[in-house]
């Protein structure tokens, strides 16, 4: 596993926010390696995890969910993308505040055995304050942000105003 001292702050921060995860024995064929949706929550196989800032990314994209959908999700739901600020660039963009709250190096959310060889970029993107989905975490009402939120009041992107969508 790479950054494995990460693992636990990053579990017990999913708990904490109110996303279910659950430590189980996971086969070799799950999409990311040690790592399942099911039942609107995460099961992960510390054994199998190889990068355990999947596990933010993944809560992401249970996090930016409508509640409703949010409890239903399994690793063979419909595409997300289908529901408006519930996509691929919300998920990322929340992934990315939830690391910041946690102090990690941005290397352990968007390391080099994920993002299909474009990590770097990424990284040099957010490092440049560019955000990709945070005008739909908005627009959701989880943070606000100069430009896409009216009265941005004190808590700013990358703080969250709350980390699950209603």
């Amino acid at each position: 596993m790479h950054h494995p001292d990460c693992f636990r702050p990053i579990f017990d921060f999913i708990a904490g926010v109110g996303i279910d995860i659950v430590e189980a024995p996971l086969p070799d064929s799950t999409f990311l390696p040690g790592i399942e949706l099911r039942g609107g929550g995460i099961a992960v196989d510390p054994d199998r995890l190889v990068w355990p800032g999947d596990l933010l990314h993944e809560a992401g994209h249970l996090a930016v969910l409508p509640a409703a959908l949010r409890r239903e999700a399994h690793e063979d739901q419909p595409n997300a993308a289908e529901v408006e600020h519930a996509g691929e660039l919300e998920a990322m963009a929340w992934a990315w505040a939830a690391a910041v709250e946690l102090g990690l190096p941005p290397e352990v959310l968007i390391h080099e055995g994920g993002y299909n060889g474009k990590s770097g970029d990424l990284l040099q993107m957010y490092a440049f304050g560019v955000y990709p989905g945070l005008k739909g975490l908005c627009e959701s009402g989880m943070t606000a942000a100069p430009g896409f939120t009216p009265d941005c009041g004190t808590v700013r992107y990358p703080r969250m105003l709350r980390w699950l969508r209603d």
